[in-house]
């Protein structure tokens, strides 16, 4: 994993600023602290900042073909780059390095802009084509790697991270109303479009072409599933499902484990996905295996007696970490200016201490278990989708309703013991039963209660804006003739996996620290068998990944195959209430910050802020808890932005340097 970054001029101006260069990359020295690399001609200059995980050696950038008429900067990982690399050999390519990065650039001299599309991996690259004049920019299929553009006067920017695009003067540092708007209904900003005004992103499954004074942005990947066909009679056989899904995600484990010239571990939650990946590693590769866990000092969340059961039956070397509410609120400022967007949830926190074990312990790269439940239906979300519709065939149903207390076996306070607030809330929406977006109603307008939060500035800026219209109308044709689950799985993948749990929580947090996450349940293959499978194959009744534990039964021990679902949680609003609670809380929740910043009703947070104080040992609602968090995690984003954040040393040396503007 590394960092990139790069400037485009228009044609028949000035040559990109090599020092605007150096800013930029030195602003994502945590990406990559191994090395930097820089190439500058007269259109355009881009450069990296390095993590070594493949050809340690040989794999330094901006590399370039043989005549160097073609440069890239990339981040990520192909991981069938030596298949690849035997394919292009076997045309007359030849290769210099021994590295996936080589692998990139013959592929597109032998195949085009479309030669991602035979890549397994996770990438954001940058292309510059001297012979044509063309910027090439790719973003993998789901989006585990971030690619952020800036447009200034003259200029297209790129960037890994948006800190690295505010190097650039005449970049604003300010919010986009509209983004703001998203994350407080979806949990994120949907791509293009993020919460930075004149900073878009690149989507998943995308790539952006520059060429003279034009770019065009297209898809070359998106997530497809079976035209719904009329029921049959019985359940389909998962026999032959659970057996094509053990072949393909052990392959997908076993090419992330041994695919990296250092040493790879694995994150063990307790969870069965996570477990699921460990016992993969023991069964496909052997050897020792080195694994790490976050633990709770509240045990509400803690999970560590499943993590022990895990650990015992593959013998694995051991650490963990134990994290509470003064951890969370200690790095919860270094969690918002890495994940640059908004939180409404305290989990990223966690995880970014997790990453921190992880890299003193002497690793940099882990296999999470990231991405099984929106392959496998795995989230409360698709049940409580199920169970609404299930409800609506026959709304004056008692008995329909005391499945109720089968959805939240893990919760305290969970909805089935106020029947009266559940009902009403499963209820939500049946007026939109038949509508493609029908599964996310209850959460998006649980987000957007919050918008009572928001300024009348705000308010009027935003005018008659609806997110949730928006994304609706613009979905793909194809989504309103899909299942049920399929059009809730599109959604959830559309929404929130790449730019929230696998941005937000999962690269930002893990590069934070210096580490790469590998997620083997997002392998491409796995992705199409998945999407493909019957929806009762993954969601059978009320029971979530069906198929998986079908999977992993001589694998994985009945505690953890048959444990009540639990999602991964952190204490939220708590956090920030407590004795010690640290200054920055009241700082920039105070009148005098608020009214700065403009977002945020100030008498609103006053009271939100006093309410959590009051009932601080009492857990808040999950709108108070979402309200906190959002408008501390704003606020926190609102100051990084009026500082600008650290610059690092622009002076540091660059193994890879090449100027061709003299030329």
């Amino acid at each position: 994993m590394c960092g990139i970054a790069g400037i485009l001029s228009r044609p028949g101006g000035a040559p990109p600023d090599p020092r605007t260069l150096r800013r930029m990359i030195a602003r994502l020295d945590h990406r990559g602290p191994e090395e930097r690399g820089a190439y500058r001609d007269h259109r355009v200059a881009i450069g990296q900042t390095r993590l070594s995980i493949i050809d340690l050696a040989g794999g330094a950038q901006p590399l370039a073909n043989e005549d160097e008429t073609v440069w890239i900067v990339f981040n990520g990982e192909i991981f069938n780059y030596v298949e690849l690399a035997e394919e292009l050999r076997a045309k007359g390519h030849r290769f210099r390095t021994r590295s996936d990065t080589e692998v990139i650039v013959h592929a597109y001299e032998e195949w085009g802009e479309e030669c991602c599309t035979r890549f397994n991996g996770q990438w954001a690259y940058a292309i510059w084509d001297t012979r044509r004049g063309r910027l090439v920019l790719s973003r993998d299929r789901v989006g585990i790697l971030p690619l952020y553009l800036g447009r200034a006067p003259g200029r297209l920017l790129f960037a890994s991270e948006v800190k690295a695009l505010w190097a650039d003067p005449d970049m604003p540092r300010d919010f986009d109303r509209r983004g703001l708007a998203q994350v407080f209904t979806f949990w994120s900003a949907i791509s293009p479009r993020t919460v930075h005004r004149r900073v878009s992103m690149v989507p998943p499954g995308h790539l952006v072409v520059a060429q003279g004074d034009q770019s065009t942005m297209r898809p070359y990947w998106q997530p497809s599933y079976p035209v719904a066909t009329l029921r049959g009679e019985g359940l389909p056989d998962v026999a032959p499902h659970a057996h094509a899904l053990r072949e393909t995600l052990g392959r997908a484990v076993k090419l992330r484990m041994l695919r990296a010239d250092v040493p790879v571990g694995v994150y063990l939650s307790g969870g069965i996905d996570s477990s699921v990946i460990a016992a993969l590693c023991r069964a496909e590769v052997g050897g020792s295996l080195r694994t790490f866990s976050l633990r709770f000092k509240d045990r509400d969340f803690d999970e560590g007696s499943f993590q022990r059961v895990m650990v015992e039956r593959l013998g694995t070397d051991h650490s963990e970490v134990e994290v509470g509410y003064d951890d969370i609120a200690r790095v919860f400022p270094d969690v918002v200016a890495h994940a640059e967007v908004p939180i409404l949830r305290t989990a990223p926190a966690p995880l970014y201490v997790l990453s921190g074990l992880v890299r003193s312990s002497g690793y940099k790269v882990v296999l999470t278990g990231e991405g099984s439940d929106e392959m496998l239906a795995g989230y409360d979300i698709f049940r409580e989708a199920a169970f609404r519709r299930f409800c609506a065939r026959r709304p004056q149903s008692t008995n329909r309703q005391r499945l109720l207390a089968r959805l939240y076996p893990w919760m305290t306070r969970s909805p089935a013991r106020a029947r009266s607030f559940a009902q009403a809330f499963f209820a939500k929406g049946q007026e939109r039963l038949r509508s493609p977006v029908f599964s996310h109603l209850p959460r998006w307008d649980a987000a957007q209660a919050l918008w009572r939060l928001f300024s009348a500035d705000t308010r009027a800026a935003l005018g008659d804006y609806a997110p949730v219209n928006e994304l609706e109308t613009n979905l793909p044709p194809e989504v309103p003739f899909w299942e049920p689950l399929s059009q809730a799985q599109y959604l959830e993948v559309r929404t929130l996996l790449g730019e929230y749990l696998l941005g937000a929580q999962g690269d930002r947090m893990l590069m934070g620290h210096s580490v790469e996450g590998r997620f083997p349940f997002l392998d491409p293959e796995v992705i199409e068998l998945c999407n493909a499978m019957p929806p009762l194959v993954k969601l059978r009744v009320l029971d979530e990944k069906h198929v998986l534990k079908a999977t992993m039964r001589d694998l994985l021990p009945p505690e953890i195959l048959e444990r009540p679902k639990q999602p991964y949680r952190a204490p939220d609003a708590q956090t920030f209430v407590q004795e010690g609670a640290p200054d920055y809380v009241v700082e920039l929740l105070s009148a005098e910050s608020l009214r700065q910043a403009g977002i945020f009703e100030p008498v609103a947070i006053e009271r939100l802020l006093g309410k959590c104080q009051r009932f601080k040992d009492v857990p808040p609602s999950n709108s108070d808890n979402m309200a906190l968090v959002g408008a501390l995690s704003t606020m926190l984003l609102w100051d990084r932005m009026r500082s600008g954040g650290p610059d690092g040393n622009p002076d540091a040396p660059l193994r890879v340097d090449v100027d061709r503007t003299s030329a």
